[in-house]
């Protein structure tokens, strides 16, 4: 298991994106140095840290597909509501 935090969102303009992308990035980092395969993420920081959740969907998706994996070949979005679901699906037919 790889633990993160993630930023608690303000307004936006004290570098929670960037942070929030580092959450990401730092994980898949570690899941590289472990030679692991996959990797899970729920959608961090959008519950009671009030990201919002599209911008945090679009952080997470640009992250990790600008990641240089060597190892990790599958990443799993683990979408704990339909609404959140909706808006990672949407994104990723955006991407194709």
């Amino acid at each position: 298991m790889i633990h993160t935090p993630g930023p608690v969102y303000q307004d936006g303009e004290h570098g929670e994106a960037a942070l929030l992308a580092n959450s990401y990035a730092n994980s898949l980092q570690r899941a590289e140095e472990k030679q692991c395969q996959a990797i899970a993420f729920p959608c961090i920081s959008t519950g009671v840290y009030g990201y919002p959740k599209e911008a945090a969907a679009e952080i997470a998706l640009a992250t990790v597909k600008t990641f240089p994996a060597r190892s990790v070949k599958k990443v799993i979005f683990c979408c704990f509501s339909s609404a959140n679901a909706d808006i990672y699906n949407r994104l990723v037919a955006l991407q194709k």
